[in-house]
């Protein structure tokens, strides 16, 4: 598995919108979190819409700038795996920006309501990356 999400990093870091993202103004280049969550059976379905419904526009309303989500190609996998990246200035603006939207009303409200029927998620793993010195993306 841990090929295959650094394959997920590779290919965000390389992608079009990526590249074209600012630097931040240090010069120190950002931080890459990779997060793979692992969807309880039967409820990807309602991990996506959460994501497409809610998730998204409050992780950028707290600062959090999404680069792409990725399932696996075959079906078991894509009923199991969810992978997204989140570009950050650094691991303690990254920490911030979590704290801010996990205290966010509308996350709670939004998690709570999603979660009526069970727990979507069994498993979360996160890794921060950085951009190496030959990288087109930092």
């Amino acid at each position: 598995m841990k090929l295959i999400a650094l394959m997920f990093l590779a290919m965000a870091l390389l992608s079009p919108r990526a590249v074209a993202a600012d630097k931040p103004a240090d010069g120190a280049g950002r931080v890459f979190e990779m997060r793979t969550y692992y969807a309880a059976p039967g409820k990807m379905a309602d991990l996506h819409a959460r994501f497409r419904d809610h998730t998204c526009k409050l992780l950028e309303k707290h600062g959090m700038e999404l680069v792409g989500f990725w399932v696996p190609t075959d079906a078991k996998g894509a009923e199991e795996v969810l992978v997204y990246i989140v570009a950050h200035p650094s691991e303690e603006a990254a920490k911030k920006a979590w704290d801010s939207f996990r205290a966010d009303p509308d996350w709670v409200k939004a998690r709570d309501n999603s979660e009526k029927n069970g727990k979507l998620l069994t498993k979360v793993e996160v890794k921060f990356y950085k951009g190496t010195d030959y990288s087109k993306v930092k």
